[in-house]
């Protein structure tokens, strides 16, 4: 793993953390991130999360990385892991931060739906920022006739 991978991670984890950022600025969840760190503030929320996107960014590039052959692949294992990471952040750890437990039984609520929505569009900005900035995208070919 090179240094440009990880930080094609880091920048991917951003990007995708802005556009789930807007998201959830949208759905007034940043001050519930916030809380988390001791604040109500919306852009402390923001920061939390951007932050949290990078180092998920980051992860990516160590765990899957390697794996990206192209734009089309990225997008895909970048779903499965914001799916994966919906899982573990608003369904476990979040919860269990808060002192809630575990959320799993109301996985299909629709806050937590919408959640999933913006894991799996994070996770596809990151994959595909990740493969051009890693230089992994196919280049395309030309039909000549």
């Amino acid at each position: 793993m090179n240094t440009q991978n990880l930080k094609a991670g880091v920048v991917g984890g951003l990007a995708g953390g802005v556009v789930f950022g807007v998201m959830m600025a949208t759905m007034g969840m940043l001050p519930m991130i916030a809380s988390l760190v001791g604040s109500e503030s919306a852009a402390v929320g923001l920061l939390v999360h951007l932050l949290i996107s990078a180092v998920i960014g980051l992860g990516f590039a160590l765990v899957l990385g390697e794996r990206v052959r192209g734009t089309g692949s990225a997008a895909g294992l970048g779903a499965l892991y914001g799916l994966a990471w919906w899982v573990l952040g608003p369904l476990l750890m979040m919860p269990v931060m808060m002192g809630m437990g575990p959320q799993f039984a109301s996985a299909l609520s629709m806050p937590n739906l919408m959640s999933l929505l913006g894991h799996l569009i994070f996770g596809v900005v990151l994959g595909v920022t990740y493969a051009a900035m890693a230089g992994r995208t196919v280049p395309r070919t030309r039909l000549t006739s």
